[in-house]
């Protein structure tokens, strides 16, 4: 990657990781999940190079309110809720604030998932290796939450494979997830969009169309 400063796009980004992906090729445990929207389209070239199966996986972080950053949660497909405890103790937050987020959160998720089609293949991952995809890290918030859902269905293995980070985002996901493969972690970062010379936000229709590839 040290040859261009920026990738082309998020196809261009998806077959570059997918080269760092290699031992994962022709796996049948394996299932590559993308965030939506932005990580779709670099999912669906790991995917493809990787003969894996493509589907999403469909998180909502649960802030705190007035420091939305900070995850007091997560909740994930299945009826997946995953809570912090320590950021709720410490700030005293209480239970019928959490119940409120959640259900705001939940009517989004819902919304996501009849939306995009999705959930066809999260029934069951116990014993999978899921590599989870976005296009890139830079609080890493959304990552950190996708791998927490993702964990209580038991999956072997969850790696985190992103095209490009921030280095100190990097080290947090690394501790959360199995393995974490990055194809570049630029200094100073600045932000994921700034290392694509194509960074269009993608559409719904778009998600759709991917999956449909797949």
């Amino acid at each position: 990657m040290e040859a261009h400063w920026r990738f082309r796009d998020r196809r261009d980004a998806g077959r570059s990781l997918a080269a760092k992906l290699r031992a994962y090729a022709g796996r049948r445990d394996v299932l590559v999940l993308a965030l939506p929207r932005g990580g779709v389209a670099v999912a669906h070239e790991v995917a493809r190079a990787l003969a894996a199966p493509l589907d999403l996986a469909i998180v909502r972080k649960l802030g705190v309110p007035g420091r939305e950053e900070l995850a007091l949660g997560a909740i994930g497909t299945g009826g997946v809720t995953v809570l912090n405890e320590d950021v709720i103790e410490a700030l005293q937050i209480d239970r019928a604030t959490i119940d409120e987020i959640i259900a705001r959160e939940r009517m989004e998720l819902d919304r996501r998932q009849l939306r995009y089609g999705s959930d066809r293949r999260l029934r069951d991952l116990r014993g999978a290796t899921l590599i989870v995809v976005d296009d890139g890290l830079a609080t890493g918030a959304s990552m950190l939450a996708a791998v927490a859902a993702l964990r209580v269905r038991e999956p072997a293995r969850i790696v985190v494979a992103i095209p490009v980070a921030a280095i100190e985002t990097c080290d947090l996901v690394r501790r959360a997830a199995d393995e974490l493969v990055c194809c570049w972690t630029p200094e100073p970062f600045g932000g994921v969009g700034i290392w694509y010379e194509n960074f269009t936000q993608l559409k719904d229709a778009d998600v759709r169309r991917f999956l449909a590839r797949r």
